[in-house]
């Protein structure tokens, strides 16, 4: 199946644009969600999260206390190795097994990291990033979540550039401040049709599929 990486930093709006896609048919793989569902009470993150951590990393309800652990991460470079060594090879088994499963025009694997993680660069046919201004992403992150500036900054510090992660798209769509809803239905429309495209001529591949890049 023809697989698009999507990606885009924090507060791009990388979900809606997602969900459009579904409801356009394409197949949604979110490696955010696989995160959240392997760190849930019972989730197969956690013993082996508890064990390198320590309990003060769970929360009272059996998952993962995701303040604390941010914390640990932000101020231990090992920190953030050793949680990614865990969390990293499971997220990715259950992304491909999820895409193995999926049915639709073409598999939209969601990946806030594409970028920072290097490895999706090569799994997939396209990458398609969310763009936005970088103020836009702070005060869309503090009205969904009440992050303070200060926390949302060291978030978007770990994250690549603006300017890196267009570096490396083929498409761009761009969801700014004064983006409508509309506007942006249609940008994620045009899309979804050049995508379609590209996965017929995948299938088929003569004569040779069309390349160009989709700045919408």
């Amino acid at each position: 199946m023809f697989k698009v990486g999507l990606t885009g930093g924090i507060g791009s709006g990388k979900s809606v644009v997602a969900e459009m896609l579904a409801a356009h048919g394409a197949a949604i793989v979110d490696t955010d969600v696989i995160a959240h569902d392997l760190a849930r009470p019972g989730g197969e993150a956690i013993a082996p999260i508890r064990a390198a951590f320590g309990p003060d990393v769970i929360a009272a309800n059996g998952a993962l206390d995701r303040a604390v652990m941010r914390e640990l991460v932000f101020h231990s470079s090992e920190a953030k190795r050793r949680l990614e060594a865990i969390l990293h090879p499971m997220i990715r088994q259950e992304a491909e097994a999820r895409a193995r499963a999926a049915r639709g025009c073409y598999v939209v694997f969601v990946v806030p990291l594409l970028v920072e993680s290097g490895r999706w660069l090569h799994e997939v046919d396209r990458i398609c990033v969310v763009d936005t201004e970088t103020e836009t992403q702070v005060a869309r992150v503090q009205e969904r979540s009440g992050l303070t500036q200060e926390v949302i900054g060291r978030i978007m510090g770990h994250q690549a550039s603006r300017e890196e992660r267009k570096a490396v798209a083929h498409d761009i769509v761009f969801n700014g401040k004064d983006t409508t809803l509309d506007e942006l239905k249609q940008r994620v429309a045009a899309l979804h049709e050049h995508w379609c495209k590209l996965a017929r001529a995948a299938c088929c591949p003569f004569p040779s599929p069309p390349d160009a890049s989709v700045k919408v």
